[in-house]
């Protein structure tokens, strides 16, 4: 069973919403108060875990804020009630939740005892323009209770966060397609300030994501403004490439434009400031439909506070002698991609080339697999393309900057369900976060392989090498034999995992 990206993209959150939650409910909650630099906190104790939902870290990006940077939160008076979730940013395809443009909020799950903890901080998917910090799956009680200080943040998603209004609205606006890792950006300030007042240790702090977050913690191992608020970073079906040019936005914006004044062909430009956030969505779910391009929302290079592409300036050492743990599933596009007509993919489908550059490619992939189905190699050229091949590039880019790496690839694939067969897009999120869902319950390699994989994850936020009980040695990363942790029935490693793949790729990524 397939389905395209935007679909996916659209359905992802509830998708992650149905996986296994951690019953905290079974546990009485008690009130719990702190104070911090920014202001006294109400939270609750669960289980021994200490949680503090909803905690602003900048002032709410509305009215006059709307499509700027992110501003500093004020400390506030008397005690903050951080015991619920505060608003999802504003999306599309999101039923049951409550969305605002006031979304600038993070969520803490911390050990009780006075550490100091390392701190993880995650940075959810979703395309830069679905998903949510406080997703069920996204409970940090596990990663507390084994020491670690687990905070999950939030970000201007699509045009709020990813659009360079400067084409319309002036050169006031340049560069707001960076606002939502403004926004990421700022969060890291507050951890770095407040995060000792849970427990955190604000000298070992690890960030990471998946997808559209995993693509943003590499930009942030490249921002200047964010050098030295983290010292580790987790990428987890990412890489580097996927930035647009100043003229690449510049094109995205015109285009949004002119959807906007189709729509609405009695105002002007100025009313993008006032206009309700259901007509901005409005267009945006327009242009997406109709653009050629995979993700036409995107952050972008060419400013003072992202100058190039994330693998460039990694390369050239703005992430030097810090750690990453970088990695991808084996068939990331078998939810995408399928048994489709002839001209699938399209270049819709695509997160870093042109159609006709990865044709190029994809024509060598029939004698390199020969054996392979027509559906398993666009799979396999597709997953290359958006996933594989820019994690790698990442990979070589944070080791030639004499940075400590460790590769993966996820290859346990589900015995039954539509996926059966598949390591498909996202399932790696239920083994890390300790999730399963009711397929990996009942499959007995599963458990081991998760509890592994979870382990190796916090032993390298605790700031050791990622090892795991059972789990054999896992070298370092090297441009000579790019060693690659295995994660699968029997976790192994393989020395240059598909080479002559990876060089047929050499000059197109």
């Amino acid at each position: 069973m397939t389905q395209s990206r935007r679909r996916f993209l659209q359905q992802s959150t509830a998708t992650l919403a149905a996986l296994t939650l951690t019953p905290s409910h079974l546990f009485a909650a008690t009130e719990t108060l702190i104070t911090t630099p920014s202001g006294k906190l109400r939270g609750e104790t669960v289980d021994s875990i200490r949680i503090f939902r909803g905690i602003p870290f900048a002032q709410p990006p509305i009215g006059p804020l709307r499509f700027r940077p992110p501003v500093p939160v004020k400390l506030w008076q008397g005690v903050h009630n951080a015991t619920t979730f505060a608003a999802a940013a504003p999306q599309p395809d999101d039923p049951g939740v409550t969305h605002s443009e006031d979304c600038l909020y993070l969520n803490v799950w911390a050990p009780t005892g006075p550490g100091p903890f390392p701190v993880f901080v995650w940075i959810h998917g979703g395309g830069y323009t679905g998903g949510r910090s406080f997703a069920p799956i996204f409970d940090g009680s596990e990663f507390a209770r084994d020491g670690i200080v687990l905070v999950s943040v939030a970000y201007r998603l699509g045009v709020f966060g990813f659009l360079d209004l400067e084409p319309l609205l002036g050169p006031t606006y340049a560069d707001s397609a960076n606002n939502a890792m403004r926004d990421l950006t700022l969060s890291l300030e507050w951890v770095h300030h407040n995060i000792a007042a849970f427990g955190g240790d604000p000298t070992r702090v690890t960030v990471g994501g998946e997808s559209a977050g995993a693509k943003a913690t590499a930009a942030l191992m490249a921002i200047p403004a964010a050098a030295s608020l983290f010292h580790s970073a987790i990428s987890e079906s990412g890489g580097g490439e996927r930035i647009n040019t100043l003229a690449q936005a510049a094109a995205v914006a015109h285009q949004y434009g002119k959807l906007w004044r189709t729509a609405h062909p009695s105002t002007t430009f100025h009313d993008l400031l006032t206009a309700a956030p259901a007509d901005l969505l409005h267009a945006q779910t327009a242009l997406i439909a109709t653009s050629d391009r995979h993700f036409p929302f995107r952050s972008e290079v060419g400013s003072s506070f992202l100058p190039q592409r994330p693998v460039d300036l990694v390369a050239a050492g703005s992430f030097q002698h810090k750690r990453l743990l970088i990695g991808t599933n084996r068939d990331e596009s078998a939810l995408f991609i399928g048994p489709h007509p002839a001209a699938d993919p399209t270049s819709s489908d695509l997160g870093n080339l042109d159609l006709n550059t990865f044709q190029q490619v994809f024509a060598k992939y029939k004698s390199l697999y020969p054996d392979m189905t027509a559906e398993q190699r666009r799979i396999r050229a597709v997953s290359a393309e958006e996933y594989w091949v820019p994690s790698v590039r990442m990979a070589e880019a944070q080791t030639q900057a004499h940075g400590p790496t460790w590769m993966y690839r996820l290859d346990y694939t589900k015995p039954t369900g539509p996926q059966a067969g598949e390591a498909y897009h996202s399932l790696d999120l239920s083994f890390i976060w300790q999730k399963p869902d009711p397929i990996e319950s009942a499959d007995p390699t599963a458990a081991p392989l998760a509890r592994q994989m979870h382990q190796a994850w916090v032993n390298f936020i605790q700031g050791n090498d990622p090892a795991a009980p059972t789990l054999p040695p896992w070298p370092q990363y090297s441009l000579q034999t790019r060693p690659t942790m295995i994660f699968a029935a029997q976790p192994h490693i393989e020395n240059n995992p598909h080479q002559a793949e990876l060089e047929l790729w050499q000059t197109a990524l």
